[in-house]
């Protein structure tokens, strides 16, 4: 890559063209794809190496024996490819087999066994042992890690962030808060959108238009408030499937007869979807994201479900985790959003553009096989 660059710097220099516009995109394109796998399999190589021969392992201890330890222990032994040597926990609090000594002991272990990472339950040592651990750490060369007592709080993600020299943690909300990553996913979802309508909705629409005015009177687009990111409301947009009717804020049903037949198949394509491809442009919405519910099932199961205000964390989606899981359409039971939620949270604490690639392919797939709740 580097010398290709060199090379295009050189090119107003030369009265010929040395390499075609093909030739430039094809090397780039073969080298991306020759690197990436390279790295796979070099990973691969290294992890299956740990395994088979044993070797290249960390040595690892853990004060504290709480059940967070014990996991963690579990973690070290069953999971190989982690590369972690497990040697006993220290504690001052509990006695047992496991347990190689007190904290005190804990120095000469390290040194006499070659420890590598020193993993400290926060729960376990005093500010003072701390120090002292810390110190230690620094003068040998050694690795600490903490483990957290507290999973039900620490399951996010955590942010420190700095006031001068005074570190606080931070719960984040998501990943996608981050500057960097909030850019990133804006670019995706500009560019891709800017693809569906060029290519995709700059014909499909005078088709579709036609469609519907020539089945029923009324606009071509149906417009409705949705609540969006931080529960801001923003007005989504979709072709309308339905009879004009005073009963908008109730879902579509299975059989409903306000569906017409022109609205049954862009339903059960998801066509009727498409113009919400204007929302992301216009930044009310993302391609993935959590799906944007009526203001009635906010009233409804806001206050029913834990976490349901999770999803106004990040902008809804065309498309979701909870959509290609099979939690799309009418809300049956309330085990049916219980289940969306779930999905919907997850999602945002654990994105990445992987994810989203996935979810999208996933949708087009389940667009061609057809789906029972696309109604």
């Amino acid at each position: 890559i580097i010398f290709l660059l060199v090379v295009i710097a050189f090119f107003p220099f030369f009265e010929e063209t040395i390499f075609s516009g093909k030739a430039i995109a094809l090397f780039i394109a073969v080298s991306f794809l020759a690197i990436t796998a390279s790295k796979f399999l070099l990973f691969y190589y290294l992890k299956r190496y740990r395994i088979v021969t044993g070797s290249n392992y960390r040595n690892a201890i853990i004060i504290g024996y709480s059940p967070e330890s014990i996991r963690l222990k579990e973690l070290f032994e069953t999971r190989n490819d982690y590369g972690y040597r497990f040697l006993g926990y220290f504690s001052d609090k509990k006695k047992n087999e496991d347990i190689k000594g007190k904290i005190i002991d804990l120095e000469s272990f390290v040194i006499a066994n070659s420890v590598d990472e020193i993993y400290c339950s926060l729960n376990e040592i005093s500010n003072e042992q701390l120090k002292e651990l810390v110190d230690f750490a620094d003068e040998n060369n050694k690795t600490i890690k903490f483990i957290p007592d507290t999973k039900g709080i620490f399951g996010k993600n955590l942010k420190i962030d700095y006031y001068e020299v005074f570190p606080v943690l931070s719960l984040q909300k998501t990943i996608l808060h981050e500057p960097i990553i909030k850019a990133f996913k804006r670019a995706f979802d500009i560019v891709f959108s800017l693809i569906v309508i060029v290519f995709l909705l700059s014909w499909l629409t005078p088709l579709l238009a036609f469609l519907i005015k020539l089945e029923s009177k009324g606009p071509i687009f149906f417009r409705q408030g949705r609540p969006g990111i931080d529960e801001k409301e923003f007005f989504c947009y979709k072709f309308r499937s339905m009879r004009i009717n005073k009963t908008t804020e109730k879902e579509a049903s299975k059989n409903d007869p306000r569906v017409t037949k022109i609205g049954k198949f862009i339903r059960k394509t998801s066509l009727d979807e498409m113009p919400q491809f204007i929302n992301v442009l216009l930044g009310d919405m993302s391609v993935v994201g959590p799906r944007p519910h009526l203001w009635s099932q906010n009233r409804v199961y806001g206050n029913r479900i834990k976490k349901y205000m999770v999803r106004h964390y990040v902008k809804p989606g065309i498309t979701g985790l909870a959509q290609v899981r099979g939690y799309r359409g009418e809300i049956e039971t309330d085990e049916d959003m219980v289940n969306r939620i779930k999905y919907d949270v997850h999602y945002i604490e654990n994105w990445s553009i992987i994810l989203d690639l996935k979810i999208i392919v996933q949708t087009v797939v389940n667009i061609f096989q057809g789906e029972e709740k696309a109604y």
